[in-house]
């Protein structure tokens, strides 16, 4: 392993995770980013993080991931806030309370500190959110929220601190499953990793190679400060369709989701009116009557990346050539885990995997796909 050259493409969340996994591991590693780091999808995430998940394989990544950025919240000076999440269905809509009934149960099979909750309980717990009509909710007690980009640059350092090379301001394109070419010359590597979000399917095709996935935009925004925003928890609206958090002293209300495929370089970066003020009629709406809801502040849109089954391609496409990408939005809060779990297989089957990695690569092996499968977007924020 000591010595093994590796080129890491993009410097999002994930990218610098298994550069700097790959590094501390004795890798000589350069990572490339054609911007700065978490210029793109990394530095608009929402930065909502939680482990309430059903499933037994993305259980064990959530669980992992949250203790990875405990702990480096308590080695850096990372801010980790704990934050209840709470997710819900409003009378009417029975399909998606049923589904948050049938998910509980599973996802505490799965040792996850979630229950159903009356809204009288909430009420009393988060006083400024509105709970009268709501026909069933759950919580998780094991949630957080973060500022993505700070992530980024905090494990970026890391990365650099151990060795790695962090080229900024570099686009690259890919000569061969093991060279890169940069704007000055052809590089070859031992092993070549591409986790560049909405970037990776036109690079990869550059080399003849093929993968189901999908751009799509998203949008959020942030409203000026407001008191009640302290008075919420971490929330997902299940029958307007949309999440919220407090963010500088604000909310970050998110949605806008067009499920349909976009091209990375020739999007609409700025988000919509319409957008805006739908997300904040809904906000409006979640929050009880009366409440003070503060003008928006700033807001944006951004790209993120479908497959066909809704889970992530990570791990090899080619010899020598690796990927790590389709994130559904759920990218970040995933990247600690699934950042070591590439860096680990890159890592030429190194002994004393930890069994959740094996089981997280053989789930996610992007081999399962021809990659010309054809399919519609869904976005991750869901219940069904």
């Amino acid at each position: 392993m000591t010595g093994q050259r590796v080129a890491v493409v993009g410097g999002g969340a994930v990218g610098v995770t298994a550069a700097r996994d790959l590094a501390r591991a004795g890798a000589a590693v350069t990572l490339f980013e054609r911007g700065a780091i978490a210029a793109e999808s990394t530095g608009r995430a929402a930065g909502i993080c939680y482990d309430a998940v059903a499933d037994r394989i993305d259980a064990a990544v959530a669980e992992r991931a949250m203790s990875r950025f405990r702990t480096l919240a308590s080695e850096t000076d990372f801010s980790f806030t704990e934050h209840p999440y709470v997710w819900f269905a409003r009378e009417g809509d029975e399909v998606r309370a049923d589904a948050i009934r049938e998910q509980v149960p599973r996802m505490q099979a799965r040792d996850r500190d979630v229950a159903i909750v009356d809204s009288e309980s909430l009420q009393d717990r988060f006083l400024s959110l509105r709970t009268d009509d709501i026909a069933v909710a759950a919580i998780a007690h094991d949630a957080a929220y973060t500022d993505p980009a700070a992530y980024a640059e905090i494990v970026a350092e890391q990365a650099r601190a151990a060795g790695a090379d962090i080229e900024t301001g570099t686009t690259v394109s890919l000569e061969s499953t093991n060279a890169v070419r940069t704007p000055s010359a052809v590089r070859e590597f031992d092993a070549v990793l591409v986790a560049a979000g909405a970037h990776t399917r036109p690079l990869l095709a550059e080399v003849g190679v093929a993968v189901p996935v999908k751009a799509y935009r998203v949008q959020a925004l942030v409203t000026e400060a407001t008191p009640a925003s302290g008075e919420t928890p971490i929330c997902y609206d299940a029958t307007a369709g949309f999440y919220c958090r407090p963010r500088d002293g604000g909310f970050l209300v998110g949605d806008g989701t067009e499920e349909r495929d976009f091209d990375p370089d020739g999007y609409d970066r700025t988000a919509d009116e319409a957008f805006e003020a739908s997300a904040m009629e809904r906000l409006a709406a979640a929050l009880v009557p009366d409440t003070d809801v503060p003008p928006v502040d700033r807001s944006w849109a951004g790209l993120c990346t479908a497959t066909p089954d809704r889970d992530p391609l990570v791990g090899s496409v080619a010899p020598d050539l690796f990927v790590a990408v389709g994130w559904h939005g759920h990218g970040f809060m995933r990247a600690p885990a699934l950042g070591e779990a590439v860096a680990r297989e890159i890592r030429e089957g190194e002994d004393g995997a930890d069994d959740w990695i094996d089981e997280a690569l053989d789930a996610f092996d992007p081999s399962r796909f021809d990659g010309d499968e054809a399919f519609s977007v869904v976005e991750g924020m869901t219940v069904d």
